[in-house]
Order: C-alpha cells, then sequence, then structure tokens
C-alpha cells in the first residue's frame, strides 16, 4: 500500500556552482525535517549528505546522493497542532498533510557535471543556490541551462548574505541579466552581512526571525518600522508579476481588491511548474536562517509528479509514440538513472518509478539490453545508507541491488507492455592519461576495478592504444581523473602509476572526397572479395556521424551493408593524421561490387575501412581541439598579469566584470595551454586568484602547432 499519496510527492534536486552552499543547504534540511539530530558541517569532514572519504578530505561533492524526508508547511503545521511540540501530535494525524520530499544533492564542480545532468533528468522540480556575495557564477549558468534542458521548474535560494560583500540585490540583478527575466523575489532580508536577522514574506507581509541554537525557533511578527515602506515597493514588484499571469488576478490587482496569500500562491506555483516564473528566496544556511521557508516553498510552488505532463516513450516494436501517466494502475516504467558500487552489497542500481508499482521479486524488461531480470531486494536510499523496502510506485526513487548489465539510461518495464524512455546523453571526455598497475599483481585488480567505475560513470572512459597496449584513461578534467586513480587505491586496493594528462584532440575532414576500397584475396579454395566506393562529406560542428547507403539495384547485397559501417566506423576510431578520432562528417555508401561466392563480411569490413581512410586523407583534414570556458576571479591589482598570461596561452577575452573590488574575466582557452594553471594563477596573485573551466566547443589547432601534435604522434 502506499503511504503518501502522490499528490504530496516533490522530488527535488539541489544545484549550484561549486561552493555556493548547496551541501550545507540540504544538511539543515534534513536536521529540520527531522532525518538527522546533529547538523553535519561541510566544512569540518561531517555533512552526510557527502559520505565519500574524498568528498571529506576536500570539502566538495563528488557523487550525487539521495535522501529522503518529510515536511509539513509552517502555516499548516500551526493549524494543526498549536502551541503543542510536533513530537505530541499523532502520528497519523501527521501523515495526512505531510508532504514527502525525495531530495538529490548534486556536484557543483565541472568535472562532475554528468552526476548533475542524470539527476536533472529525473527530477520534477530544483532549488538553485546561489552565493550572496558572487551571484551567478560560471557553472550556477551551466546548470541551469541543463535544467532548461530537461525544462525542470526550479527555486532560487540566495544563501551566504551573513557573509562581509553580500548582496541581496546585486544577486538577484545577476539573476535576471544572466539567467531568467522571469526571476521573482518572494523574500527580502532583514539587515544584511554580520546583521542578517531573517526575512521578510513578501506574500503575508510578516517578518520571519531565526532564534535558538540552530535557528530552530521561529518567530513570525510584524514587519519592522523602518523596513515597511521597502517591503511594500518589492511587494508591488512581486504582485505586478504575478497578476501578469493570471485574468482574474489582474482584474482583482488593477481594481485595488486586497488578494489573499492562498491566491497568490495558487497562481505563482501554476506559473513556476509551467516555467513562466521562478521565485527567488534567501538566507544563510550555515547560520541556520532561511531554510525552513524554503521548505515550505518547495511545497508551495514546485511540482509533484502529477502535475506534469506524462512520460513519452516508444513502443521498441513499432517505435509508434507512447505515454504513460503517473498513476499505480499504469504498467510499470523507470529509467535507470546512476550505477554505484557499494562495497557491502554489489551493484546498486537507482531508478525513478514514472508509472505503476513494482514489488520485490518481480521481472522487469530492461529494453536496451532486451534482457528479463529479476528484482531481488529494492532499497530506499539515505546518502550511504540503506533502507529495505518491499514495493514501489509511481514518483519513488530507489535502487535495485545486485542487478546485472544495466547502464546509466536504461529503461526498466512491465515485460507484458514495453516502452523506451528517452535517453541521457552525456558530454564526451576531453582529458586522457595513461595508468599501468604497479605490479603484476594488481593488472588483473586494475581492469577489473576499471570497468566498474566505467559502469558507474558515464563520462570516464576507457580504451587500450592498439601500437603499445597501453591502458589509457578519458575524463572531464585533471579533477576527475585524480579522483578515479584515488579511489582505484581506496576504494579497489589497486596501486597504479599515471602518465601526464593528455588532451583528447579530434580529427574532422573540411571538403568532399571519394575513394575507393578494395580487398581481393586468392589463397587457393575460398577467396575473400569486398570492393566499395564510399563519399565523405563535412558536417557542421557538433553534428556527428552519419551513414548513408545508396546502393541501388543490389550491386552490393544488403547483408554486407552492417559490415561496411562497422569498417568505416573503426577506421573512423584511427583518424588519418595523428591516429585521433574522426568526427562530425557523413559517409555514403554509393557502388561497390561482389562476388557470389569469395563475398564475406570480413572482406566488405576490411573495404570499408581503406576507402573511409583513403577518401578522408583527400578531404583535406584538420585536427581540433577542446576549447575550455574559463571565468578568473582576481583582485584589481592582479589584473594585466592575468591577462598577459592568458594571452600567451592562446586565451580569448570574450569579457570583462567587475564584482565588488575583484575583476572577473571570462575567456575561451585551449585545454592543451592549461595543464599547471591553477598553480600559476596563485603565484600570479598571491593565493587570492580562483578559477573555473568547463569544457565549451571543439575547435581548429593552428596550423604550425597542429604539425607539432602530428610529428610528436609519430
Amino acid at each position: 500500500m502506499r503511504s503518501y499519496p502522490i499528490e504530496r510527492y516533490r522530488n527535488i534536486g539541489i544545484i549550484a556552482h561549486i561552493d555556493a552552499g548547496k551541501t550545507t543547504v540540504t544538511e539543515r534540511v534534513l536536521f529540520y525535517t527531522g532525518i538527522s539530530h546533529k547538523i553535519g558541517e561541510v566544512h569540518e569532514g561531517q555533512a552526510i549528505m557527502d559520505w565519500m572519504e574524498q568528498e571529506r578530505e576536500r570539502g566538495i561533492t563528488i557523487t550525487s546522493a539521495a535522501t529522503t524526508c518529510f515536511w509539513i508547511p509552517i502555516e499548516e503545521r500551526t493549524k494543526l497542532i498549536g502551541d503543542k511540540s510536533f513530537k505530541e501530535v499523532d502520528p497519523e494525524e501527521k501523515k495526512k498533510i505531510e508532504y514527502r520530499i525525495n531530495i538529490i544533492d548534486t556536484p557543483g564542480h565541472i568535472d562532475f557535471t554528468a552526476e548533475v545532468q542524470r539527476s536533472l533528468r529525473v527530477l520534477d522540480g530544483a532549488v538553485v543556490v546561489f552565493d550572496g556575495v558572487a551571484g551567478v557564477e560560471a557553472q550556477s549558468e551551466t546548470v541551469w541551462h541543463q535544467a532548461d534542458r530537461f525544462k525542470v521548474p526550479r527555486i532560487c535560494f540566495i544563501n551566504k548574505l551573513d557573509r562581509l560583500g553580500a548582496s541581496f540585490e546585486k544577486s538577484l540583478e545577476s539573476i535576471w541579466e544572466r539567467l531568467s527575466p522571469n526571476a521573482i523575489a518572494l523574500q527580502i532580508p532583514i539587515g544584511i552581512e554580520s546583521n542578517f536577522e531573517g526575512v521578510i514574506d513578501l506574500i503575508t507581509m510578516k517578518a520571519w526571525k531565526f532564534e535558538g541554537e540552530h535557528g530552530e525557533k521561529i518567530t513570525i511578527e510584524e514587519i519592522p518600522e523602518n523596513l515597511k515602506e521597502k517591503a511594500q515597493e518589492w511587494r508591488n514588484k512581486m504582485l505586478d508579476k504575478i497578476a501578469a499571469e493570471d485574468h482574474n488576478l489582474l482584474e482583482k490587482y488593477l481594481e485595488g481588491k486586497e488578494i489573499s496569500s492562498e491566491e497568490i500562491r495558487s497562481v505563482l506555483r501554476k506559473s513556476v511548474i509551467e516555467y513562466k516564473l521562478v521565485p527567488v528566496l534567501c538566507g544563510s544556511a550555515l547560520k541556520n536562517k532561511g531554510i525552513q521557508p524554503l521548505l515550505d516553498a518547495v511545497i508551495y510552488y514546485l511540482p509533484s509528479p502529477v502535475d506534469l505532463p506524462p512520460i513519452e516513450g516508444t513502443d521498441p516494436k513499432t517505435g509508434e509514440s507512447i505515454s504513460r501517466k503517473p498513476e499505480d494502475d499504469e504498467p510499470f516504467s523507470a529509467l535507470a538513472f546512476k550505477i554505484a558500487t557499494d562495497p557491502f552489497v554489489g551493484s546498486l542500481t537507482y531508478f525513478r518509478v514514472y508509472s505503476g508499482h513494482l514489488k520485490s521479486g518481480d521481472f522487469v524488461f530492461d529494453t536496451n539490453t532486451h534482457e528479463k531480470l529479476r528484482i531481488g531486494r529494492i532499497v530506499r536510499m539515505h546518502a550511504n545508507h540503506r533502507e529495505e523496502i518491499d514495493e514501489v510506485f509511481a514518483g519513488d526513487l530507489a535502487a535495485a541491488v545486485g542487478i546485472k548489465n544495466v547502464s546509466t539510461g536504461d529503461t526498466l518495464c512491465d515485460v507484458n507492455h514495453p516502452i523506451v524512455l528517452e535517453q541521457i546523453t552525456f558530454p564526451e571526455p576531453v582529458i586522457s592519461i595513461r595508468i599501468e598497475p604497479k605490479t603484476k599483481a594488481d593488472q588483473e585488480k586494475l581492469a577489473t576495478a576499471l570497468k566498474k567505475l566505467a559502469e558507474e560513470d558515464p563520462t570516464f572512459r576507457i580504451k587500450t592504444d592498439e601500437e603499445t597496449g597501453e591502458t589509457i584513461i578519458s575524463g572531464m578534467g585533471e579533477l576527475h581523473l585524480e579522483i578515479i586513480v584515488d579511489r582505484l587505491k581506496r576504494e579497489f586496493k589497486v596501486e597504479a602509476n599515471v602518465g601526464r594528462p593528455q588532451v583528447a584532440y579530434k580529427e574532422t575532414i573540411t571538403t568532399t572526397a571519394e575513394a575507393e576500397g578494395k580487398y581481393i584475396r586468392q589463397s587457393g579454395g575460398r577467396g575473400q572479395y569486398g570492393h566499395v566506393w564510399l563519399r565523405v562529406e563535412p558536417k557542421e560542428r557538433g553534428e556527428g556521424y552519419e551513414f548513408k547507403d545508396e546502393i541501388k539495384g543490389g550491386i552490393i547485397p544488403k547483408e554486407f551493408i552492417p559490415a561496411v559501417e562497422k569498417g568505416v566506423k573503426e577506421a573512423m576510431e584511427r583518424g588519418v593524421l595523428a591516429g585521433y578520432p574522426l568526427v562530425d562528417m557523413k559517409v555514403t555508401l554509393y557502388d561497390g561490387s561482389f562476388h557470389e561466392v569469395d563475398s564475406s563480411d570480413a572482406a566488405f569490413k576490411i573495404a570499408g575501412s581503406i576507402a573511409l581512410q583513403e577518401a578522408s586523407k583527400r578531404a583535406k583534414p584538420i585536427l581540433l581541439e577542446p576549447i575550455m570556458k574559463l571565468e578568473v576571479t582576481i583582485p584589481q591589482e592582479y589584473f594585466g598579469d592575468v591577462i598577459g598570461d592568458l594571452n600567451s596561452r592562446r586565451g580569448k577575452i570574450l569579457e570583462t566584470l567587475d564584482r565588488t573590488n575583484m575583476k572577473v574575466l571570462r575567456v575561451y582557452v585551449p585545454l592543451a595551454e592549461m595543464f599547471g594553471y591553477a598553480t600559476s594563477l596563485r603565484s600570479m596573485t598571491q593565493g587570492r586568484g580562483v578559477f573555473t573551466m568547463e569544457f565549451d566547443h571543439y575547435e581548429k589547432v593552428p596550423e604550425t602547432i597542429a604539425q607539432e601534435i602530428i610529428e610528436g604522434r609519430k
């Protein structure tokens, strides 16, 4: 039996730039909802949600952690219990008005972007946390655009208003300028920096103050006299935006009639779910101020699974579009969004249920591998702690223990009613290192450990260099690979030597060209015969690869065409200039011939490979390099030195901004020039400069540098 109606579910993620205070916000949420009885501090390495050793040492989130908590909005709670302590309330009474919040706390560092992406894919809403001093930062934009891609309704929380240099207005302006003009303040702070005391709620026009050791004692009082005028001004701005979304409310507002809190919330909720408005709240998670109203806002404005359109998918047999409603009696459908290795129970497959229900012991169908799987144990995760459950329902987030061969993005569904949900696409890795075991004994352990890590992380890749036989691992950045090597050592007890980081260059073509591929061998008995003509054409950057079959009249039998494509793909992996993969091109198979007896798949595969290599050489190939988007924040006095250094690294300055007494530079710069940048920035700015960097696009390598790279590879 379902213990909470689906209308009272909220599946939310907490997303932000690194160091904006996401994990601290989550820790406070767990404390106020009664899940934890002690506040875990990130800077002391005690946070519940940062449970990995590497996270606790570095004070950053590396892997997204899921948990569940329960909340009753303050107003409803007051109506229910009056002055009584919450513990005295009958649990059954409480359950009738309690909301269930499933939370995923995500990393802020760009190297772990896959964690944010896969979490947003399965969530219904998000809380975006901003640093009240810095406002919108580089990674805030990235996670915001990722949320846009998945059409996730969101709430903003301007955090750290107790810090020196904090400004609610400036942070809000940066949201309007860089993210969305539809952001709308629902609160303003009382005091700022060290005088920050609480918030004014612009909907109820009351002041909220947070007292007690952990800010758990809330007093709701009249707005202080000196802030009444300012609060009214902000309320009018808020009502202007909300009233514009609803005809009846607009009429009432223009006629100057009294508008109730319920009316405002009802219109605002609808507008947030349709992503027309984004509410902005404020506080200081570290100082325990503003978290309870944020929880209220999650319940008032973010959607439950039934507020969103049914999930769309395709029928694997017919390819037709089908949908599933978030109801328990619909056929079961779920998306596996994360695979994790647990030292105690083995593999954990995290999944989000979109429709139907599932009991432990039931069978499901994986539409990506076409396998029927038995779900033995189901657990609900609280960071790295597991709670056994027997059944899950539409809207739930849970994990299955020990199911094999499931990958991130696979659809798990009812055996008799298959559906394929949209897969999650991840960015390609941009940096590689060579890795080898320290001893013979570590060799097998290394292969097993790398395989497990690659199953967990879709942006981590392993391949073997065919010429040298060395293992090459690739990821999203230096920190990403550093954490992988650290995990090999600690979790899998594998000692390994690693080489210097290398850039993941790519190759492409710039003109159209044609070539013939012929593979003919006679060796007494049956020979080999494969013969094809291919045309290659360049595509726009980032458009990927396309294979087109234009064979007419059976001059090459249909059954050999997949073999030609396989040969083409293998040849593209090897490239033609310096052995880097070929990308962004269209390959057309338009002519060829076959032999009744001697033709085979193997012969056509080799012929396809020969033709592709030859055509690509004729199509003026060029080398491409990853270009990173860099944001550097430095004190003004170091501005000249840092600009000079970036120019020497082939950087293109996009813009410079002023932020209080700091300068912010936004730059495009090749990844190849950025190794060791952290050290040189520290020495140039006496340790006061900080930077964030993320992959942006691929661009042509200048001729002279390309020549050096090609020579070096040979």
